[in-house]
């Protein structure tokens, strides 16, 4: 533990970490918990997995007592992200016995009501946040550290306007930490409109792109389904993520996997959140291997061991992507990331291979299993035979190109790395962009 020890964390806490199986820092924690211990105001650009939480919860954890006023506020975009965040500052902390509580929406407001007086760090979202500022049962009139926590995704979940609020109604006099997977539009706003000085700390991606591998597969729309059938029980996988784009897919993906025998369950933000709770948790403890979720419902959560992520439905934006696939190929090991591609998918498909960041090579079809599904209507249907002559993605790129590259040739660009030139590198210097 030296080198926590040398980062300038205190023995009480090298202790805990210890004690958690903690080793050694990651990158992020090394860059950010000296500047953090020494209140600067930190921009970090960092993915889900990286070990960002105890970057900040670390400066919290040492310098705050038990008081009865709410000391430190964490914003997150989601539900499962504010429970994770909590139960690891919770952790961190636990003998320093500071009163962590997470708030968010779907649960009983009025619980919330009677322990936010004995909170002195609240993690929470932006929603059940400004639900409580309205109601004038929440004053963060003594916040001395302001943590935002996956930037980038609650501004794309339209909670810009509500996290500017709450930034005001904290005190002027504070350190304030943003942190998101990209240093976006967003992050850049934010920083130039609300921290003092701010260190910029842009680390490369946690992704081990050597050992990552993008396919996808071109398949006829009623084989897709089936097409997912077959590769999760071909594939040897430990725990897998498959992402939808709508919660009714989720819903007719879980329910018809589990009916193939594949033991599946879902996250979205239709399903009850205690509910939600129990399967992440279950996940997490590989209770069940294949988790199908939205990216919303799957924002910021750190699950370790994932070697799969499948796209059953493909994103429309290459941030998506480039979020769904950081899942796996950490910490040295092998990762797949698969797209399968119906004719549906083609748009979105197309606007994702723009992107220099992004390079996926297509694969053959294998022998695909017969798999009866269970429609809308509760009748199950078996027409899985492949459909002749039909339109293939790429095909206008070769008619426009005169006809002279194959769908294979026009897509495979090689070996992935979903890094870009800035994502390559590492570094931490104090930025002239904000004030």
């Amino acid at each position: 533990m030296e080198k926590f020890t040398k980062l300038g964390l205190s023995k009480e806490l090298t202790d805990v970490l210890k004690q958690l199986g903690f080793k050694e820092p990651s990158e992020i924690q090394e860059k950010a918990i000296p500047l953090a211990l020494a209140g600067k105001d930190i921009i970090g650009g960092s993915e889900t997995g990286s070990g960002k939480t105890l970057a900040f919860a670390s400066a919290i954890i040492e310098n705050l007592k038990p008081s009865k006023e709410i000391q430190a506020l964490i914003l997150t975009p989601t539900r499962e992200l504010a429970e994770q965040v909590a139960t690891s500052i919770r952790n961190f902390g636990k003998n320093k016995k500071l009163n962590v509580l997470a708030i968010y929406g779907g649960v009983n407001i009025e619980s919330q009501i009677r322990k936010i007086p004995s909170t002195d760090i609240l993690v929470g979202t932006p929603g059940r946040i400004i639900d409580h500022l309205n109601r004038r049962t929440l004053k963060l009139s003594e916040v001395k550290f302001l943590v935002l926590d996956e930037v980038d995704r609650m501004f794309d979940m339209g909670f810009s306007r509500d996290v500017e609020k709450i930034i005001k109604e904290c005190p002027s006099k504070r350190q304030t930490m943003l942190f998101s997977a990209t240093i976006s539009q967003s992050i850049d706003y934010l920083a130039k409109k609300y921290t003092i000085h701010p260190v910029e700390i842009s680390l490369k991606s946690y992704v081990d792109s050597s050992k990552l591998t993008q396919v996808y597969y071109d398949v006829p729309d009623h084989q897709k389904f089936s097409l997912l059938v077959t590769l999760l029980k071909k594939e040897n996988a430990d725990l897998v993520m498959v992402f939808c784009n709508t919660r009714r897919n989720v819903d007719f993906v879980a329910e018809n996997l589990s009916r193939a025998g594949i033991h599946a369950k879902a996250i979205h933000g239709g399903i009850e959140q205690k509910k939600r709770i129990r399967v992440l948790e279950e996940f997490h403890s590989k209770g069940f291997g294949v988790l199908i979720c939205t990216d919303v419902a799957a924002r910021g959560l750190d699950i370790k061991g994932v070697s799969h992520v499948y796209n059953y439905d493909t994103p429309a934006e290459a941030k998506d992507y480039v979020h769904r696939i950081g899942r796996t190929a950490r910490a040295g090991k092998e990762g797949k990331a698969i797209t399968i591609l119906a004719s549906r998918d083609y748009e979105n498909f197309g606007n994702l291979m723009k992107s220099k960041e992004i390079m996926i090579v297509p694969e053959e079809l294998p022998e695909i299993e017969t798999v009866r599904i269970k429609t809308d209507s509760g009748k199950s249907s078996g027409r899985f035979s492949r459909s002749p002559g039909r339109k293939q993605f790429g095909s206008s790129l070769r008619r426009e190109s005169g006809g002279r590259s194959s769908s294979r040739a026009s897509h495979s660009r090689g070996p992935t790395s979903r890094r870009s030139s800035s994502q390559g590198r590492s570094n931490s210097r104090s930025s002239s962009r904000y004030r």
